[in-house]
């Protein structure tokens, strides 16, 4: 075995051949553009009262401040509100239960939930139907707060 190293001299290096890219000489007509109508579209405006729309998405926050006593989850993750309509003329009525008839709230908490969703910005008035059928049960509950009580 030999620990020679042989070395070459080079004085030149050849130059690779350039890429060359030739003008297309036929043209191409451009094909239906199918995002032309979507672009064109014009946003549609929810009505204030309507899902979606800032009058009833701030009923939905108002009742997600409101938060069961005995439960740390807010009474619209645990399941509690039932319905919310909103009309045009600002009247929101909030149908909602209770986790049962004997709860320590049940007298304080729909004068809650009426002062909390009148106050929102565009709510003339505000009214509480409280139900008790369906009754309430866990099965209601939001991921969010299932996973908050370890029901997850």
């Amino acid at each position: 075995m030999s620990d020679r190293i042989e070395i070459e001299e080079v004085t030149g290096v050849e130059q690779p051949p350039r890429a060359r890219v030739e003008a297309a000489t036929e043209t191409f007509e451009r094909k239906r553009d199918y995002l032309e109508g979507f672009l064109t579209q014009k946003p549609q405006v929810e009505a204030a009262g309507a899902p979606g729309g800032a009058v009833y998405e701030g009923v939905i926050e108002a009742l997600k401040d409101i938060y069961d006593p005995e439960i740390p989850v807010n009474i619209y993750d645990l399941g509690l509100i039932y319905a919310v309509e909103v009309t045009e003329a600002g009247h929101a009525v909030v149908m909602m239960t209770l986790t049962t008839p004997n709860c320590p709230v049940a007298e304080s908490m729909p004068g809650e939930v009426e002062l909390r969703v009148g106050s929102v910005p565009g709510v003339g008035s505000a009214e509480v139907n409280l139900i008790w059928d369906p009754p309430w049960d866990p099965a209601k509950m939001s991921d969010d707060a299932k996973l908050e009580l370890g029901m997850l």
